[in-house]
């Protein structure tokens, strides 16, 4: 076999800031946002958090697309919890739509933002960029979908919904009672946790709250020199909730991305020496157990590959 096809993911010991993103399929707007699209994201978020014992700093939910500024101690966290995330959110909201098939444009995609102040700031403000870049809504907080503006600025934590499938089909199930069953009985109102950016740890909360809202305004007064500049307006918060879920816009081009978002070359430099380094150990310990060799020992932190495929000696059966 050849050499592995992806680049394994790689979170540094004991932990760092990842920015996830995941993205609907040709897509489509089937995370538009409604009342009970956004309980439903919240949901299936504070059960994975609960679960998994995951740290949010902050999260945007577009209508074709989410980002979320995450901590994980490794890569077995960020898989567990991201597949339940990308599986249930799937799941609930594409039932709300009737949508049947793929609902992910593929597997979610991480990079590690570096553990500074600038960094760190510099990829909250993309995230709170979300629906004003594109030209949607004037100000962060309008957008009427789940985002970490309206969140953060209420300096409340967000409740949403859990729906529990497995509860709710085995009570179906039991005899006698077909037609008693209420879904909404199987409803519980979960409440998603929010933490502090690591380097604002030391803030007071009315202190992150003013840094929280001077970055917001920063943002609303560049989205509003941008449309004066172009004589353009924002698409507008009662036009998105207008839209169709399975409306498939022109597909914008995704570069690639980055190995890890750093604010200066400095801090680039250092986690991409460290990534060098896990690669080089995993790319080796996968050449020589691919080739069958026994008792490999691979970098900490990784999955390691499917083994090679194990022929029976002798002759074959006939």
């Amino acid at each position: 076999m050849g050499e592995m096809s992806t680049t394994p993911r790689y979170v540094p010991s004991p932990g760092e800031m990842v920015f996830v993103s995941i993205r609907c399929i040709q897509a489509r707007y089937l995370l538009r946002p409604s009342k009970r699209v956004n309980k439903l994201i919240l949901g299936v978020l504070a059960k994975a958090q609960k679960k998994y014992e995951v740290r949010v700093f902050a999260p945007a939910f577009l209508s074709n697309h989410g980002h979320m500024l995450l901590w994980f101690r490794d890569a077995e966290q960020q898989a567990k919890f991201m597949h339940f995330v990308d599986g249930n959110i799937a799941r609930e909201v594409g039932r709300l739509h009737g949508w049947k098939g793929k609902f992910w444009d593929g597997p979610f995609a991480s990079t590690i933002v570096a553990n500074d102040e600038a960094s760190q700031v510099k990829m909250l403000r993309y995230l709170l960029e979300q629906g004003c870049k594109e030209g949607l809504v004037a100000r962060p907080q309008d957008w009427p979908g789940v985002h970490a503006a309206s969140i953060l600025l209420s300096a409340r934590n967000p409740k949403g919904i859990w729906v529990d499938r497995t509860g709710l089909y085995e009570a179906r199930r039991r005899k006698g009672n077909q037609g008693k069953v209420r879904p909404l009985d199987f409803e519980e109102e979960l409440e998603l946790k929010l933490s502090p950016l690591p380097c604002w740890e030391h803030l007071s909360e009315q202190e992150y709250l003013e840094r929280i809202s001077e970055i917001v305004q920063e943002i609303e007064e560049k989205t509003a020199a941008r449309h004066r500049e172009e004589e353009s307006r924002p698409l507008g918060r009662g036009a998105v909730l207008r839209q169709n879920p399975r409306f498939e816009p022109d597909e914008p081009k995704q570069g690639p991305l980055p190995l890890v978002h750093a604010a200066t070359r400095e801090m680039r430099r250092r986690y991409l020496e460290a990534l060098a380094i896990f690669l080089r150990a995993y790319r080796e310990a996968s050449s020589r157990f691919r080739s069958g060799e026994k008792g490999v020992q691979f970098p900490h932190g990784c999955f390691p590959p499917a083994g090679p495929f194990l022929r029976a000696h002798g002759p074959p059966a006939t």
